[in-house]
This record gives structure tokens, sequence and C-alpha cells, in this order.
């Protein structure tokens, strides 16, 4: 195995708008398996779309380019056009087909710039649109139904487009009262109340069919309800793990529920090990270790970006079937991975009114004129 490969398993953030030779430097060393992209990214769409090909042709193997593209707030897009209703816009005006529009479109958005993979649809129920736990305005509905109605017209119109998603976040999240970003959120439910509910909608985008055997799906094309990757969460949930754990780091959560018993055969990566939630339990070493050894396939550094060297030392010291299987993992998904389209000014000014064409549908033209908060009023879990 060449030591090189090992950064494979390392999702990076970038820490400008354009590569620094240092950075540069950096990455040919490590070679990450992905690039994440924030705000501090984006200045216009022509410097967007050279940024992601420079990242592109950094290593031999095409890399993951992902984002938070989900609609209103979280939209990193919206700093150079529209803003997109969010996912709770679309839920309250009741109709599919506006959700089925709009990840049409975010698909098409996102392959012009070079993104192969967006990390939504978000599959939390919302208990409390006013819960004060990251998830404000991002969830597809409060009942198991209709976040599995909504989600999957996303979800199936932008994989259409041939953008790959990531469902999140994974046991479920509705019922934190933290916000993972400062600290770790405790989420006392039982087993019977999150089977019920947060893992009813989970099961129905994991391609599992209970009618039938449990069996390999690696060779089939996955069903365009299923999500073509998972991401962990940072929850501590006692139901499963009686020791303060976070789902991210837990074996039983990521591998026995997850992969074993719901049977997802696609990607798992962590959500950013950058948050508070993680950094003030955990140092780096265990963190890794306690990730990849839980059974994500990806673990997410998105802000200590110089720290990918270290990472990737650590990475070398893990057992070897645990390298072997997340190693297998990132090359099962970037298989299917679509190349981005032609750059041109011109769709995407195209695509960005057809936003909002979407804005005005969902939300009326008063309402569309008033955009989320800015950077001074923004919450963490779009600062970056």
């Amino acid at each position: 195995m060449k030591s090189n490969s090992l950064g494979q398993m390392i999702l990076t953030g970038v820490p400008g708008k354009e590569l620094d030779a240092e950075t540069e430097k950096l990455f040919r060393r490590v070679e990450p398996g992905g690039f994440i992209l924030f705000a501090r990214n984006i200045e216009s769409p022509a410097q967007l779309r050279k940024l992601i090909d420079d990242l592109r042709g950094l290593s031999k193997t095409e890399p993951i380019i992902t984002i938070d593209q989900e609609g209103g707030r979280v939209s990193r897009l919206r700093l150079i056009g529209n803003e997109p209703p969010n996912a709770e816009q679309l839920r309250d005006k009741n109709d599919v087909d506006l959700v089925r529009r709009h990840g049409d479109i975010t698909g098409r958005l996102l392959r012009l710039f070079g993104f192969n993979l967006d990390l939504c649809p978000v599959l939390d129920i919302s208990f409390n649109d006013d819960a004060d736990n990251s998830l404000r305005g991002r969830c597809y509905g409060k009942t198991v139904e209709q976040v599995v109605q909504n989600a999957s017209a996303f979800n199936g119109a932008m994989r259409k487009q041939g953008i790959a998603s990531c469902g999140k976040h994974f046991p479920g999240y509705s019922a934190a009262t933290v916000d993972a970003h400062h600290d770790l959120p405790k989420i006392n439910r039982t087993g019977a109340e999150l089977d019920k509910e947060e893992l009813a909608v989970f099961r129905q985008f994991t391609g599992r069919d209970d009618s039938e055997p449990a069996l390999s799906r690696a060779e089939v094309s996955r069903p365009t309800n299923c999500v073509d990757s998972m991401m962990t969460c940072h929850g501590w949930y006692p139901v499963f793990e009686p020791k303060k754990t976070p789902a991210t780091l837990s074996r039983r959560i990521v591998t026995g529920l997850l992969r074993e018993e719901l049977s997802f055969d696609g990607l798992i990566m962590t959500d950013d090990l950058d948050m508070g939630a993680i950094l003030n339990e955990y140092g780096l070493e265990e963190t890794i270790r306690l990730a990849i050894g839980a059974g994500n396939d990806l673990a997410m550094i998105c802000h200590r970006i110089p720290e990918i060297e270290q990472v990737h030392r650590i990475l070398g010291n893990l057992p070897r079937d645990q390298i072997e299987r997340s190693l297998a993992g990132v090359a099962r998904f970037k298989k299917k991975l679509a190349p981005p389209h032609e750059f041109s000014e011109v769709f995407f000014r195209k695509i960005d009114s057809e936003i909002w064409d979407l804005r005005v549908a969902t939300l009326g033209a008063e309402r569309a004129a008033q955009r989320s908060p800015e950077d001074g009023k923004r919450s963490p879990v779009e600062m970056y």
C-alpha cells in the first residue's frame, strides 16, 4: 500500500479563495480524498471554478469536491447568487414539485462549478422549529412521512443531475437541545422512540428492503430514494453508549446500527471533527483512531488544515483491516462520481435566475426579497 493512499481517508477544508504555494505542497504530499468548501473559499463564479479545477489537478485520484448547499442560510453559493428557499419553507409550502425542482436546480448548479457531492439532504425531523440546535430551517418535515416525501424528491432530482448525496445527521439529531458546534449534546431518546421516528426516516434512505435478506449491493445501482453517503453526528445517545461517547466515534452506532442493522453500503463520513463537541472531549490522535475504528470511511477536518499531515501519520498506525475497509469504501464511492460540466458564466446566470423564480414560487415576491441574516448574525453552522 502506498503511504499517500492514506490521504484518501481525509476530507479537508481549504484555507482561502486560491491555493497558496504552502497549501498546494501540503495537499500534494497528503493527497486528501476530498475537499469541502465554505464561504471563505468563495468570491466569484469564475474564481470558484478555478479553485475547484486547481484542487482536482493536485492528485491522480479524482477528489471528492463537496459543499453544504441545502437552501436558506446553509447555502454557501448564496454569496455569489440568489438564496434558495430552505427545507422548512419548502415544507410549509406543501408542494413536492417545488422540492423536486430545487433538487434539479441544485444538481445543475453544483455540477457547473465542479462539485460532485452535496452534503444534503438533512434527514432530521423537526420536533421544534425554534430549537437552538443548529437545525433551524433545515428540516423537511415534522413527521416521518413528511421528511421522507420531501427529502426523497430533492435527493432523487439532484442525483439525476450527477451530484452524489449525503444523508445527515445519523442516527438523528432532532432531539438535541445543544448545538454540537459548541458542545456535545446528550440525546435522551429510548430505542423505541428512535426506531419509530428518527431511524424510521434513515431506513428509507439506506437501500435496505426488510422484505428481502440483507445482501451486498456493492455492484447494484443505488435506488433513487437511497443516499450515496451518510454523515454521522456528534450527539451522545445513552441508549446505545452508556459512557459519554458521540455517535461519530461509536462503533455500536456506525458499524452496528448503520452498517449492519440498516445494511447501508454507501460511504460513511464523520461530521466536522473540528466542532466543540469533539474538541472539548478528545485529542486529535484519539479522535482519528476512534472515528475510523467506529467504521467511518472519511474523517472530516474542516479548519485545522495544517493538522492533516499529522492525521495522515495517525492513519498509518491504524490496524490494517480498518485502513483497507475505509480505502475500499472511498474507492467504491469515487467510481460513481460524475465529471464537471463545462463552465459558463452565462449558464450560471441562467441557473441563478431559476433559483430566484423558485424562491418567489415558494415564498411570494415580498418574502423572497428578504434574505437570511448575514455574517455578523449567523450561527456557527454557516460561519466558515
